[in-house]
């Protein structure tokens, strides 16, 4: 399965675009949409030169490919919908596959992904550097709601 254009709508509007590295709120450098390592595997520095939306952009849809579409369609043991796909795919970006792969809301989801308790994990992961983030908070909000809506 691949992210849909609602779902990478979804990581653009909360990855946000940046042309040149920046610190994210742990202090980690990243550029673009979020990314803090290339798709060749190399890290981002602060050094970085700057990069077009449409780079970025492509960048994006290139981790997605290679990396995390793969993560969830590894890891989720049974059939998705398309948004439950795609919401998956924004927490893995996100968080990482192995966070998903260790998470109670991946055992939840291989054992029924229509249990409605899988909507409370989502937003047991809005922290980071210890600290809750408001807009974590919101992400796992509409990744939750996105998870639960029907395809139409």
């Amino acid at each position: 399965m691949k992210t849909s254009e609602k779902g990478l709508a979804l990581i653009k509007k909360y990855e946000g675009f940046y042309s040149k590295p920046y610190l994210d709120p742990v202090g980690i450098p990243t550029i673009g949409y979020g990314v803090i390592k290339y798709p060749n595997g190399k890290r981002v520095t602060m050094k970085d030169p700057a990069m077009t939306e449409k780079q970025a952009s492509d960048m994006l849809a290139q981790l997605l490919e290679q990396t995390y579409e793969k993560d969830v369609n590894r890891l989720v043991k049974v059939a998705l919908n398309q948004n439950q796909f795609d919401a998956l795919v924004s927490f893995t970006y996100n968080l990482g596959g192995t966070n998903l792969g260790n998470s109670t809301l991946l055992r939840k989801i291989n054992v029924n992904p229509c249990d409605p308790t899988i909507k409370a994990e989502f937003p047991r992961w809005n922290k980071a550097g210890g600290r809750v983030l408001a807009g974590l908070t919101r992400r796992r909000r509409e990744e939750a709601d996105l998870y639960f809506t029907a395809n139409k």
